[in-house]
C-alpha cells in the first residue's frame, strides 16, 4: 500500500502524519485490498474560521476510487471527519463486492448441480 501525506499551505508535522496514519488504520483493518492512499490536508485563506481547515483523501481499492472531503476549524476534527466518511465508503464497497461474488458462487452451483 502507497501512502501519501502531503499539505497545501501548511507543514505537515510527524505529529499529524502518526495521527492520520493511526486512523487510516481503521481502512485497512476493514478492506486489505487497499492499493494506494493520498492524503491532502489544506489551510484555506478563508473569511469564514470555521470551515478553513480542510482534509480530502483519494483511496484507490481493487475495483474503484473512493473520495471524500471534510472542512473544519480544526484540522484534527476535519481528519475525524473524513475518516467517518471514507471508512462508510469503504464498508459499503466491500459488502457490495462481496454480495456479488456470494451471487456469483450461487448461481455456479446452481448451474453445476442442474448439470449434475
Amino acid at each position: 500500500m502507497n501512502l501519501t501525506i502531503s499539505g497545501h499551505h501548511l507543514e505537515v508535522t510527524p505529529a499529524l502524519r502518526g495521527y492520520v496514519t493511526s486512523k487510516l488504520d481503521r481502512l485497512t483493518r476493514h478492506f486489505d485490498q487497499v492499493v494506494d492512499i493520498k492524503v491532502l490536508l489544506t489551510v484555506e485563506k478563508q473569511k469564514e474560521k470555521e470551515k478553513r481547515q480542510r482534509a480530502e483523501c483519494n483511496v484507490r481499492v481493487k475495483g474503484t476510487d473512493l473520495f471524500a472531503q471534510a472542512s473544519h476549524f480544526d484540522l484534527y476534527a476535519a481528519i475525524d471527519a473524513l475518516m467517518d466518511k471514507l471508512d462508510r465508503q469503504v464498508v459499503r464497497h466491500k459488502t457490495r463486492t462481496q454480495d456479488h461474488q456470494a451471487e456469483l458462487r450461487r448461481s455456479t452451483l446452481q448451474a453445476a448441480g442442474a448439470m449434475g
